[in-house]
């Protein structure tokens, strides 16, 4: 049975390999972009199996309008893939408050705008699947990316409470938590003004980069395939080599202190 998925931010990177990938196995997809001429290729490729639509994520309005416009040009909406986002680049203190509100917009109210557009469908319907696109700097923060690393870190608690909300309508919900892959996010010209300050930090990230770390997006298909196709989907799947190993650095590191400051945190609770 062929399933419907919309997913945003599908003129590039993840989100164009992916929907090429759906479209490949013979699903429907709906792919958001703020220039759809980025997809022309699939859509002369595929035909009416693929509607591109242009949305810019942070319009809740457009986001709504655009559900309910895929609801009735395919007749349902079985999964959603929140992709779109950016990463913004710069030290905690050298974002400006405009950088940081546009940070969230797209990468978490973007998110929150789509999720609350399908839930009505989903719920209806008793089935569905909400996939959010994190990171694992939604669970292990990095320098010098302080506000993207924030605003995964809120789609990570969004998530984690929406799957226990939807759960009883028959809604699956999962985090999927990429290390870092060759992509143009990471490229993409979003750097906050520089403070001398922090240069010295700036170059030892840059001195330490490991090209291996970052994997080859095209590889992550295979893996985003399985996941839609899944009966029990994960709440959470590292995308990567580097993922878990990191997280498991990170939590080792988190409940030695929470271990080592037990007898304070007890003693406060009264």
């Amino acid at each position: 049975m062929s399933k419907t998925i919309l997913i945003s931010g599908a003129s590039k990177g993840f989100g164009k390999i992916w929907a090429e990938a759906f479209l490949a196995k013979g699903y429907k997809v709906a792919a958001t972009a703020r220039n759809i001429d980025t997809l022309a290729d699939l859509k002369a490729q595929y035909g009416d199996a693929i509607l591109p639509l242009t949305l810019d994520v942070n319009k809740r309005e457009d986001s709504f309008a655009l559900v309910e416009k895929v609801k009735q040009h395919f007749g349902t909406i079985d999964i959603l893939i929140n992709n779109a986002g950016y990463a913004l680049n710069g030290a905690v203190e050298e974002a400006s408050e405009t950088e940081a509100r546009a940070q969230f917009e797209t990468n978490f109210f973007g998110t929150l705008w789509l999720t609350q557009a399908v839930l009505p469908i989903m719920r209806d319907q008793k089935s569905g699947h909400i996939i959010q696109v994190s990171s694992i700097l939604g669970i292990a923060a990095l320098p010098n990316l302080g506000l993207y690393n924030a605003s995964k870190f809120a789609v990570e608690g969004l998530t984690e409470t929406l799957a226990q909300e939807v759960k009883q309508f028959g809604i699956n919900v999962t985090l999927v938590e990429p290390n870092g892959y060759f992509t143009d996010i990471w490229g993409n010209g979003f750097n906050s003004k520089s403070i001398d300050a922090y240069d010295g930090l700036k170059k030892a990230i840059a001195d330490g980069h490991d090209p291996d770390t970052f994997g080859q997006a095209s590889a992550t298909a295979p893996a985003i395939v399985k996941l839609v196709e899944a009966e029990n989907p994960p709440l959470r799947l590292f995308l990567g080599k580097v993922a878990l190993p990191l997280a498991k650095q990170v939590y080792q590191q988190k409940l030695a202190t929470w271990e080592e400051w037990a007898d304070v945190s007890v003693a406060a609770h009264g």
